[in-house]
């Protein structure tokens, strides 16, 4: 309906536009006077008149004195018959210059044809756009069903190659062999290779899944063809089906090439377990995928890339060998490989001479490489924000603390009695971190809030680390529990500001029982069965594969492992009391320590390691 008002304003517009120039050109060429019938035979007759230019209806006259006058006749009348018909003399009409003149080509066809022939141009070019709207309208109801890939040319300026991917080393070699099959095929079909069909990459969010498929498609110089799962999956009963076939044929005629399908687990799910039962939109899509797949011919050089973070809940017809067979993980980079990915994402960032990439990927364990893209971006704001012209240390190690933690909330005014109990929950957690062999490193304590929390102690690896032995849990529990036991040592009653940390240490004592087995009481094996409930995408039933007498024994080793950390905290409050005074009141009056003023106040410590993000941070939440 829209449509149809567009163009009827446009054509209505146009013949406005027309009606103006014709009615415009009709009235122009001279600015003559008009008069009358009697004007002619009293000028001819008092012999005023010295010339006469006749024109269709129109009698141009030009006195003696130069003047132009105009006089108008009837279209069907000659101007003889006029002259005769009105008895004006033939002596004066003698003396009179008089010239009969024709219309040119221009003028005839304003005149006698364009009346006619506009009307009739309006009428069918208003017929041809209201049909050419309706087939318009047609062929997207027919484009409904087909796939609309994002297509990368060949010969793309924003081409994407192994070079422009830091880290990942394994992936990359994995992914070569690919490179060579489409680059190369002859060599594999004459020693009776098959062009392998499918290649899943497998990674937490971030890690470069896409990235790595793109510089396939580079590497191999073949086009390129995106699409997103969800994208298949309609409403309407077979439109998925319909455009993974379309999208399979665009990819067959491009053949050499490269169909990356991006989140594959919103259509590959596991069959028969959604809320549909095996008829729904999504399973028919995922049967076409696999008929699609099986249908390739060996020589058809076109390979299917997907990506997940979710290998769990695919369907085992996509793993099958001859279809998904080729796995590749994508791990979190590692400290030489954040810091190739920090090269990639300053090359247009101007940083100080100061700033080592070294530092940042240090202080970054656990990161993506999205979240190290979306850091440098973070410390460039913060330097924009502060007017300067490069970024400094201390706005990426900022911009550290804003992505694991959140914004400063310096709007938020603690009391003095808040601010103490904040200072000594803190500096609990330090200083039992600081002496405990297998625990992080402080690098900072801040009584400022940050995101959801009062008040952060921050603690980093100087390695990466992939095992963690039993050690490390303990101690790990020992640090936990500090701010919770400080401010009872201190003030004689706990706060709603260790919430979070009493939490993270039950998950991480049931985990120990559960999960890895490190219960001397209750043996070498774990507990529970998790299940995944396909349709809702998360899990939320765990099958109980012990008995009730069984479950009360997790449940007294669960508290024995936070009593026996709990123990630990204690002797080293007690025993380093004074350094714990110290640090608060330092705290109190700085708000925030580094690790050089904080290192003056309880000694050296020998570096040892942790990878885990989520543990690196110990934090004193309000929860009023």
């Amino acid at each position: 309906m829209k449509k149809l008002i567009k163009n009827f304003l446009i054509f209505f517009i146009v013949f406005l536009v027309l009606a103006v120039v014709f009615s415009s050109y009709s009235i122009s060429g001279n600015e003559s006077e008009d008069k009358g019938i009697n004007y002619l035979i009293s000028s001819i007759e008092n012999e005023e008149i010295s010339k006469i230019e006749v024109k269709e209806t129109k009698i141009l006259l030009t006195t003696k004195g130069g003047e132009e006058k105009i006089v108008k006749k009837e279209t069907n009348q000659s101007f003889t018959e006029l002259l005769a018909n009105l008895e004006v003399s033939k002596e004066k009409i003698q003396k009179v210059d008089i010239q009969i003149l024709e219309l040119g080509g221009f003028d005839y066809i304003v005149a006698n044809i364009l009346p006619f022939l506009i009307p009739f141009l309006l009428i069918a070019g208003f017929i041809y756009f209201m049909m050419r709207g309706m087939q318009g309208a047609n062929s997207k109801a027919m484009r409904f069903g087909q796939a609309q890939p994002k297509e990368a040319e060949k010969n793309s300026k924003t081409k994407v190659t192994f070079k422009d991917v830091a880290g990942a080393k394994e992936a990359k070699e994995e992914l070569k062999e690919i490179v060579e099959f489409l680059r190369f095929p002859k060599k594999f079909h004459d020693l009776g290779a098959k062009t392998p069909k499918g290649v899943l990459l497998l990674g937490s969010p971030g890690t470069g899944k896409t990235l790595l498929a793109r510089s396939v498609s580079g590497e191999a110089k073949v086009p390129f063809f995106h699409i997103s799962g969800s994208e298949f999956v309609e409403m309407f009963v077979g439109v998925g089906a319909s455009r993974v076939r379309s999208l399979f044929q665009k990819a067959k005629k491009s053949s050499p090439c490269i169909v990356f399908i991006d989140e594959i687990d919103a259509v590959g799910r596991k069959r028969g377990s959604g809320l549909g039962g095996s008829h729904d939109e999504r399973e028919q899509t995922l049967n076409q995928i696999l008929v699609e797949l099986d249908g390739f011919d060996p020589t058809d050089n076109v390979i299917v890339i997907a990506a997940t973070n979710r290998p769990d809940v695919l369907d085992s017809a996509l793993l099958r060998p001859g279809r998904f067979d080729r796995r590749i993980i994508i791990d979190e980079p590692d400290l030489n490989a954040r810091e190739e990915i920090l090269k990639v994402h300053v090359k247009k960032k101007p940083l100080d001479k100061d700033v080592k990439l070294r530092d940042i990927a240090q202080r970054t364990p656990g990161f993506s490489g999205a979240d190290l893209a979306n850091l440098l971006n973070e410390g460039a704001i913060i330097a924009a924000r502060q007017d300067k012209k490069t970024i400094s240390k201390e706005d990426l190690f900022e911009a550290v603390e804003k992505v694991m933690i959140g914004p400063e909330r310096k709007s938020r005014v603690l009391s003095d009695k808040e601010k103490k109990i904040t200072a000594y929950h803190e500096a609990g957690h330090a200083l039992v971190a600081h002496f405990l062999p297998n625990a992080d490193p402080v690098q900072k304590i801040s009584i400022i809030a940050r995101g959801k929390v009062g008040g952060y102690t921050l603690k980093v690896p100087t390695e990466d680390k992939h095992m963690h032995p039993k050690s490390d849990f303990l101690d790990e529990l020992s640090v936990l529990l500090a701010g919770y036991l400080a401010e009872k040592e201190v003030f004689n009653e706990v706060t709603t500001g260790a919430t979070s940390d009493l939490h993270r240490a039950t998950v991480i004592s049931r985990s120990l029982v559960t999960d890895y087995g490190m219960s001397e009481n209750l043996g070498l094996r774990t507990f529970g069965e998790k299940e995944d409930m396909i349709f809702l995408g998360r899990e939320i039933h765990e099958q109980k594969d012990y008995s009730e007498k069984v479950a009360e024994k997790i449940d007294e080793e669960i508290i024995n492992f936070i009593n026996s950390a709990q123990k630990k905290t204690l002797e080293i409050l007690r025993s380093k009391r004074s350094y714990l005074d110290k640090l608060a009141s330092k705290l109190i009056e700085k708000e925030t320590l580094n690790k050089q003023e904080f290192e003056e106040i309880v000694g050296v410590k020998p570096e040892d390691n942790k990878d885990d993000k989520d543990k690196n941070i110990v934090g004193h939440q309000n929860n009023k």
